[in-house]
């Protein structure tokens, strides 16, 4: 039997969710108008997050800064980002999709695939459920989605990715030569727009022209690894399953994108601390420490640069974790450029809960035990009113100074997503 999967996709999420919000209070529909969500509207600096139709008309891109849009659409109106009532809607539409079938799996907050095999038994039946599905969401939730369905992950993606909004649309292995094949090579699931360019100049424009080139010529120019990669997508090969289950982290990261340019050490610490707060955090929370960590930043030329140090004893706390990012800021970044984008990221994961491997040759150091055990009862009880209370019911004086004297500054997206 073959498989039948479908990707659900809500069509411009955080704009729709925001404007099926508003429309509920009784409010006009903010997606009939020229529209996004990015920023503080009262300032008008950010990036664009999500756009209406009508603003997309107008040339709003997403992922541009506020004043670009501005310049193209005088009129666009601009909405903050409420990720709480993101979670909320992400959450109620998934529940939706999980009454029809058991094995679900979130792709994103905005996206999930089903496993419909054996419950749709062939094409027509599939594309009614979906059908079915997608009016259920809009009637109940008050925001459309898009349903790909295909016989694989990648093709479902790839449906769903066709005309928007509100629409149904299949990608079945018979139907990729006339479907997908005619589409340019940038629309391809995971090539990026540095591979599509290098893609063009090889001659290779069309999803239809990578499925039919040589992987050894392929192999030349992107590696054996990626060639293969690619050449099986432009030819709908995709063989991983749908899973339900979260898999167990690998590692936990979080980045904030600055509103204006950073060039102060000082500044810059300070976001490290917000960042170390959340991150360690979502770790904590999942019964981890961490063996390694990272520090990235990002310039205005969009040229990354990253440093990392690894230690034999895990960290856990926000303090051990802030002070090693430090470190690494230091030796990374001289502030020579100013930087838009910083992340702190953290692998090599063991349990929290693990004992300390000793060594023969250790001394203890009782100060700095009793200090990192003070440091580490902080840290419950901080998780814990988080916990319960939600994630700002509590911060440290570091993050309060960015929010009051920093924050008019540098916006930066809400660290609890």
């Amino acid at each position: 039997m073959n498989r039948i999967i479908f990707h659900i996709d809500v069509n411009s999420a955080f704009l729709s969710w925001e404007a099926a919000k508003r429309v509920k209070n009784g409010e006009s529909d903010i997606r009939n108008i020229a529209s996004c969500i990015g920023g503080d509207p009262t300032t008008r600096r950010g990036v664009v997050l999500a756009k209406s139709n009508e603003a997309k008309k107008q040339g709003v891109k997403t992922g541009e800064p506020l004043s670009f849009s501005l310049r193209k659409c005088p009129r666009l109106q601009i909405f903050k980002p409420d990720f709480k009532l993101y979670s909320s809607c992400s959450k109620a539409f998934k529940n939706i999709c999980k009454l029809y079938s058991p094995t679900m799996e979130e792709f994103s907050i905005d996206e999930c695939f089903l496993d419909m095999t054996g419950i749709a038994n062939d094409s027509k039946q599939a594309v009614k459920i979906a059908h079915e599905i997608k009016d259920r969401i809009k009637n109940e939730l008050g925001f459309t989605v898009n349903v790909g369905i295909g016989e694989n992950k990648l093709c479902a993606k790839m449906a769903s990715d066709f005309e928007k909004p509100d629409k149904v649309h299949t990608l079945f292995l018979n139907e990729v030569p006339t479907k997908m094949w005619p589409l340019s090579v940038g629309d391809l699931l995971f090539v990026g727009k540095a591979s599509a360019e290098k893609l063009n100049s090889l001659g290779i424009y069309k999803i239809g022209q990578l499925a039919n080139a040589k992987i050894e010529f392929l192999a030349k120019h992107f590696g054996n690894k990626r060639s293969l990669y690619m050449h099986n997508f432009a030819n709908a090969i995709d063989d991983s399953p749908v899973v339900s289950e979260r898999p167990e982290p690998k590692g936990y990261s979080n980045s904030i994108t600055l509103e204006e340019n950073l060039s102060s050490i000082t500044e810059a610490n300070t976001v490290l601390l917000a960042l170390a707060d959340a991150v360690t955090g979502h770790m904590r929370k999942d019964g981890n420490k961490a063996h390694s960590i990272s520090v990235g930043i990002r310039f205005l030329n969009f040229q990354n640069q990253s440093h990392q140090m690894s230690f034999s004893e895990p960290l856990s706390t926000t303090n051990e974790v802030y002070e090693a990012a430090k470190k690494l800021l230091r030796e990374l970044w001289k502030g020579r450029r100013p930087i838009r984008l910083i992340s702190i990221s953290l692998a090599n994961l063991t349990r929290l809960s693990g004992c300390k491997q000793l060594s023969f040759f250790d001394k203890p150091n009782k100060q700095v035990e009793t200090i990192k055990k003070s440091d580490e009862k902080v840290n419950m009880v901080i998780d814990n009113l988080r916990k319960k209370y939600g994630f700002n019911v509590i911060k440290r004086c570091g993050v309060m100074k960015l929010d009051v004297e920093v924050g008019k500054k540098f916006k930066k997206i809400d660290l609890e997503k």
